[in-house]
């Protein structure tokens, strides 16, 4: 989603806005990423965040922190993320300009560096950190050419080589971190068309070349050996759909360690949680106010999750939302309304056993593509993005067994 306006560079300087900074968090452990059940393994991934449109930005074909509108990263953030209450935080890497030629595909060491330096703020903060590849695969336009690999073998290969040679040296930067830290092997491959492309005709083609590639990533990992032997690691569902993960397309990689996840991402519905063009959601919502969302509500929230428990999570495979938010409403009625979403979804993940991360490109304010919760340079964020914050904090953490998704949803909103 966030690719579709990600050219647009966003001041996110919190211009006119109230803002409000946390103290520092004294240096912790992050809790680990672990259970004795896929659900346990999920949960302790709890509520968890994106450093979205930062190392994944990139420009004229070269990933650059900064290109995308944010300021560099610093512990601030990290800090205030434990305070407010966050458990993990994926950091989404893309790697453009910064790989060598073939065979040897070696990294940009500067590059490699600054990955780790930011993986080691989340953990001196206490976070839980699933790092990623992230746009080197966006709509087959650059390495990870998903369309290219399907049609050709050799193609396939090709890809496969660059995957090994890549994960290798990120999983060797990183092999001493403990089991606090998750690589997710890629983001949404897809070939352009969203889940709608030739992936629908092309005779599982498509789905195949990523298991492969999947694969590939778990092998590459696993041969570094450390603690790379036995953490837990991620695969993505073809264009991280969720849909298509309940199908016959996706195959978890073999694994002599026993420990790879799912993920998926959560965008539903589209004009509510995305573009923001409708201001209502839920039972309690006009209906001339929810446009297409009809088919989308909590009834459709529950039975996306409750199928990837059973179809994953009660046959030993964790599953992760690794996007998921809503965009920022500028209404007071719209307001309610996302903080009830942000709510109830969470809600509603934890009690199938998965764990979730907000997506927040940093880019604060009201409408398409505003998902920004805090500044990434400073950790600040606004009076009403702190009722935001709350809202999704609750779902995911709140133990109380009062606390029910059906509490929740008796406390809808309500506008006459």
């Amino acid at each position: 989603m966030k690719k579709l306006l990600s050219c647009i560079f966003v001041c996110v300087a919190l211009i006119g806005c109230q803002s409000k900074k946390n103290e520092a968090v004294e240096e912790v452990q992050p809790t680990g990423v672990n259970g004795s059940t896929a659900a346990e393994v999920g949960r302790s991934l709890g509520a968890g965040w994106n450093l979205g449109n930062q190392l994944d930005a990139f420009k004229d074909g070269v990933a650059d922190e900064i290109s995308w509108g944010n300021g560099l990263a610093t512990q601030a953030l990290f800090d205030s993320l434990k305070v407010k209450g966050f458990s993990t935080v994926r950091i989404p890497v893309t790697w453009l300009g910064h790989i060598g030629e073939a065979p040897e595909y070696q990294l940009d060491t500067v590059r490699l560096n600054r990955v780790r330096e930011v993986v080691g703020m989340a953990e001196n903060a206490g976070l839980n950190v699933v790092l990623n590849i992230h746009h080197d695969g966006a709509d087959s336009r650059h390495w990870l050419d998903i369309k290219g690999a399907a049609l050709d073998s050799l193609k396939n290969e090709e890809v496969k080589a660059e995957v090994a040679a890549v994960w290798s040296q990120i999983a060797e930067a990183l092999k001493d971190k403990g089991d606090f830290l998750v690589f997710e092997a890629f983001n949404e491959i897809h070939d352009g068309g969203w889940g709608w492309g030739a992936n629908r005709t092309d005779g599982g083609k498509q789905y195949a070349a990523l298991n492969s590639w999947n694969q590939t990533f778990v092998d590459a990992v696993r041969a570094t050996g450390g603690n790379n032997s036995t953490r837990w690691l991620s695969v993505p569902s073809y264009v991280t759909n969720i849909d298509l993960a309940l199908g016959d397309f996706t195959l978890i990689p073999k694994d002599d360690a026993n420990k790879v996840m799912l993920a998926v991402h959560f965008y539903d519905p589209n004009d509510f949680s995305l573009t923001a063009k409708v201001s209502d959601w839920g039972h309690t919502g006009d209906p001339a106010l929810k446009a297409s969302q009809q088919n989308q509500d909590e009834e459709y929230v529950v039975s996306q999750f409750r199928k990837l428990n059973d179809k994953y999570v009660s046959k030993g495979i964790p599953v992760y939302v690794g996007e998921w938010g809503c965009a920022g409403q500028e209404t007071e009625r719209g307001k309610a309304f996302r903080n009830y979403y942000l709510e109830y979804v969470n809600k509603a993940a934890r009690e199938a056993g998965l764990g979730t991360m907000y997506w927040d490109n940093g880019y604060i304010g009201y409408g398409n593509d505003k998902f920004g919760l805090f500044n990434h340079s400073t950790g600040e964020y606004t009076e009403e993005n702190e009722k935001a914050i709350e809202a999704l904090i609750k779902g995911m953490n709140n133990d109380d067994p009062a606390y029910t998704l059906q509490v929740i949803y008796d406390n809808a909103p309500v506008f006459e």
